[in-house]
């Protein structure tokens, strides 16, 4: 010990005899008995030594939780001597003059006057009872008068009976069972131990159980008749109180979870205890059965939600998603779903899988939900319906096909404690903190229908009439105000200026009226900055007096922030977001008034979302602009609905859109404006066109085109390298611009190759997308081609346009020529033990291409597959597939999964490596060609294989069929 540190124990030691003194004199001055170890002693030891010196967790060897505890000691020694206080090692750390000191720093720590009384314990002989050791669930607190006798105790639990004969009312220490049909008391226990939890009723309706303790003392479940309201009987073993109590389905089973961390299981006929369920890090808060019994679910403070095997007790799943403690947990009554809500605000659905086995269960859905922390979630016996409760007063219902939000109740008078639905799913009792409670009828959700959630334009019609005539006109001053607006007569063409300011007093805007039917739909263009223009162009759409038109309202359903840096207005790939996970793709992401949308998940540790298109420079939605955003900027998951619909608050913000756009969203206008407007209601509108910054001038000319969408599209096929080797394979590319709103699938068809070469044929580009893939492999045996045949190649690409079929002939591939046989050569078989254990020596393809492989995936499904090299004798070298681009032309949300910081690898001297495939929930059923691409002397080509994307219960249809 320094010389300091005994200088303050010395001192505290001083001034400890001092008090010391002082109150032995007072007790021998009043009274002469020592201080008695049921009343004086054994509440100091619960008080300040308990909670870390007890049976379960014995911190340093000891145990104080009884007289015996005590007696017994350490292994080292006796840390009470009998009549001597002074070398008593319970009283030498109390006071500082042994190590460690306790209790320990930032912790309560006894005052000096019950130190006195331990002192004087120990130095009258340091007695227990007789014979008995004290009731450590015995609660000593002083008496506190209540300021309102008529304060309404809060209610702090119900339950309805299953067939909704009885109402379970809980308060501190008291519940009462109402007649719900009357709702008049029929049965009322009093002086329970403290404050109840939970209440559960068996199925049959026979019994039900309470969860109850006292808080930093102990936890107890009680068991009555519900008829009678006679206990059956306790179950006691927790350290702490319960937060809740369940029997499963069958009644056979009770759980019980308490603020020690622990859930226990019972056997609800005998009371014995089955297992002790350990892992949680935090109180358990809720609990909740499977549908079947087979499962069951806790919420814990540790932010998790755990599965436990009841048959077992083993742990199934860790559903560690939740960023603060959650306070509630359910399935719905079909099974397919466990919910859960707590401290960050959202409802998390995950999908139901580990029923018997430890399995992934993956999270569905997850919705911001209140502006409170989620106190209770309930469904309807049907599954139909969500009801969930929070400490912001609120009680939201849900429907559950997407768990969007629908309906919201009238503001609560305090705070949902709990609640319940009937049998019949139509009424929902809630009970408040402020003693009252309520019957509402459960009103079913009716949603408002999303706009274009998934599409990746607003949607575009072509024009009924066809070709029409260009009107040509030039801009005349002034047309600054509503009242002065230009006539147009469109489709139109109009030469302008923004000039630095009109009359010398404010800065030029020009103005031009229009005619417009109720959904028709008109394109404004500007060109500019493509004319060696200064302007920095905006252009809106107003009504006819000069105020800004609706195009959408955006809901906020997730909020998020962006992390490690921010982002360029170019950027398409690494946008890096807090809380990733719970989005998904095709998502749209709102931030600082632009909206993008999600492309592809992030690949690792290291990356962030791709933005459509997935490549080039970034698109913006709804014609809203590209903008840079900082780290740590607000973003927010959104979905878009038409101008005047009703939405259910959700705490998140919604965001207003109007018809008006600075930078063309597709990026093909460089800084010029471009702007899709549909007509409301039929009437005149303007076009107002100014400059970004106010600026002006004779060099700030612009032209403004207008007219309606003619939706097309063009292909470009790229071919970098038109040699292909034998035996190998050659990528090419498919790159489609979309015009005027076009969304639709593109097809390839490629026929006329030289004999032995054969292309991945049909391909397509899909909905929405911009890009595709395909390859040209030749067989180890192909010919070289001829002068005749080498550029023989002929290509079509078609696409239905508006119900009417479009094709168009392209130039073919160019001239292949034939090259040497590669170092290594890559195939792709079904990854079995089977293929595992075969050498690479059978890719030789000599009179025709190899076998079609197949694959077949599941939505939301992961499979796995082998890529084979066959290498030459003085090939060793590592090969490499690919990062996040591995996996060339698979359907949009289908993917190489887990492939690590390096990418699709094969290592040196390796022949084979398996890899994973993983399709998202929402991909559609396809069928599509797709292959690898490896950095073999200039990027090789497998040969292409054939994935089905299916239901589980769907057949598999032939190539041939689609």
């Amino acid at each position: 010990m320094s010389a300091r540190k005994r200088v303050t124990c010395i001192g505290r030691l001083g001034e400890f005899w001092a008090v010391w003194l002082v109150v032995a004199v007072a007790v021998g001055a009043e009274e002469h008995t020592p201080p008695q170890y049921d009343t004086d002693v054994a509440p100091l030891l619960t008080k300040y030594c308990t909670g870390c010196h007890n049976v379960q967790d014995r911190e340093g060897g000891l145990s104080l939780e009884s007289y015996g505890d005590l007696q017994a000691g350490l292994e080292q020694g006796p840390v009470v001597l009998a009549g001597q206080a002074a070398s008593s090692r319970l009283i030498r750390v109390l006071v500082g003059l042994s190590e460690p000191e306790m209790p320990p720093e930032d912790n309560a720590a006894p005052t000096d006057e019950e130190i006195a009384r331990l002192r004087a314990w120990v130095d009258a002989g340091a007695k227990g009872p007789d014979g008995v050791s004290p009731d450590l669930r015995q609660l000593v607190t002083p008496h506190i008068e209540t300021v309102a006798d008529e304060l309404q105790a809060p209610i702090t639990a119900l339950a309805l009976s299953p067939d909704d004969r009885q109402l379970a009312l809980a308060r501190f220490a008291q519940l009462v069972l109402l007649e719900s049909v009357v709702y008049a008391p029929t049965c009322s226990l009093e002086g329970l131990p403290g404050k109840i939890h939970a209440v559960d009723f068996t199925s049959n309706g026979e019994q039900f159980v309470i969860a109850t303790g006292i808080a930093g003392l102990y936890g107890e479940a009680q068991i009555y008749d519900a008829d009678s309201g006679s206990k059956i009987r306790s179950l006691l073993a927790h350290r702490d109180i319960l937060y809740d109590a369940e029997f499963s389905p069958d009644g056979r089973i009770v759980a019980t979870g308490s603020y020690d961390q622990t859930i226990i299981l019972w056997n609800g006929e005998t009371g014995e205890q089955l297992y002790t369920l350990k892992g949680h890090h935090g109180a358990i808060f809720d609990l909740a059965f499977s549908p079947d019994g087979k499962v069951l679910a806790s919420a814990s403070g540790d932010e998790t939600v755990k599965l436990w095997h009841v048959a077992t007790g083993k742990r199934l799943d860790t559903l560690g998603q939740p960023e603060a403690e959650q306070y509630c947990v359910a399935f719905s009554p079909d099974g397919r779903y466990i919910v859960a809500g707590g401290a960050d605000r959202r409802i998390r659905v995950w999908e139901f899988l580990a029923h018997d086995v430890p399995r992934i269960n993956p999270l569905v859905i997850s919705c911001f939900a209140h502006e409170g922390s989620i106190l209770r979630l309930a469904f309807t016996p049907d599954s139909g319906a969500l009801v969930s409760t929070s400490d912001d007063r609120t009680i939201k219902i849900w429907e559950t096909e997407a768990f969007a939000e629908s309906v919201i109740l009238e503001s609560q008078s305090g705070v949902v404690n709990d609640l319940c639905i009937s049998s019949t799913g139509e009424k929902l009792v809630v009970g408040r903190l402020d003693g009252s409670w309520d019957i509402y009828p459960v009103r079913r959700p009716e949603l408002p229908q999303p706009a274009g959630r998934t599409t990746a334009t607003p949607s575009v019609i072509a024009s009924e009439t066809g070709e029409l005539t260009i009107v040509e006109s030039v801009e005349s001053e002034p047309n600054d105000s509503p009242g002065e607006a230009q006539q147009l007569a469109v489709p139109s063409r109009v030469q302008g200026v923004i000039y630095a300011t009109r009359d010398g007093q404010q800065r030029d805007v020009d103005l031009f009226r229009f005619a417009a039917r109720t959904g028709e739909q008109w394109i404004f263009d500007i060109n500019a900055a493509r004319n060696e223009s200064q302007l920095d162009s905006k252009v809106e759409i107003l009504t006819s007096d000069g105020n800004r038109i609706e195009r959408l309202l955006l809901q906020a359903v997730r909020d998020s922030y962006l992390t490690f840096s921010g982002s360029s207005s170019d950027q398409v790939d690494g946008l890096r977001l807090h809380n990733w996970e719970e989005m998904e793709l095709n998502e749209y992401l709102y931030v600082g008034g632009e909206v993008m949308k999600l492309w592809h998940y992030p690949r690792g540790p290291d990356s962030g979302f791709m933005l459509y298109p997935g490549y080039g420079k970034r698109f913006s939605y709804f014609n809203t602009t590209a903008l840079s955003h900082a780290l740590h900027e607000p973003a927010y998951i959104v979905e878009p609905y038409p101008p005047g619909t009703r939405l259910v608050p959700t705490g998140l913000p919604i965001f207003t859109l109007y018809y008006e756009n600075d930078d063309d969203s597709l990026r093909k206008l460089d800084k010029d404006s471009s702007l899709t407007f549909v007509a409301p209601a039929e009437g005149d509108y303007l076009v107002r066109v100014s400059d970004v910054c106010g600026f002006g001038g004779e060099s700030y000319h612009y032209e403004l085109i207008v007219h309606q969408p003619q939706p097309d599209f063009e292909v470009t096929v790229g071919l970098d390298d038109a040699t292909i080797h034998a035996g190998g394979g050659r990528e090419f590319s498919v790159v489609v611009d979309r015009k005027d709103g076009f969304d639709g699938d593109i097809r390839l068809d490629i026929d006329g190759l030289p004999p032995g070469y054969y292309a991945s044929t049909p391909i397509v580009v899909q909905g929405g997308q911009l890009r595709a893939y395909g390859t040209i492999n030749a067989l180890a045996s192909a010919p070289q081609p001829t002068a005749d045949n080498a550029a023989a190649s002929r290509m079509t690409a078609s696409a239905v346009i508006a119900g009417r079929q479009v094709s168009k002939t392209l130039a073919g591939l160019g001239e292949l020529k034939l090259g040497d046989p590669l170092p290594a050569r890559i195939k792709v078989v079904v990854a079995t033990a089977d293929d595992a254990a075969k050498p690479a020596d059978d890719l030789d393809e000599t009179d025709g291409p190899p076998p079609l492989l197949e694959l077949v995936i599941a939505p939301g499904e992961t499979i796995s597959a082998l890529v084979r090299l066959d290498r030459k004798s003085d090939f060793s070298d590592e090969v490499r597939l690919g990062g996040q681009d591995a996996g060339r032309n698979l359907p949009h949300g289908v993917y190489v999964d887990n492939i690590g910081l390096s990418g699709l690898l094969v290592n040196e001297g390796s022949d084979q490596r398996e890899f994973f495939i993983t399709a998202a929930k929402w991909v559609p059923e396809t069928i599509r060609l797709f292959h690898l691409r490896a950095d073999i002397s200039g990027q090789q080509s497998s040969w292409p294989v054939l994935l089905h994307v299916r239901h589980a219960n769907t057949q598999v249809a032939s190539p041939s069929s689609e």
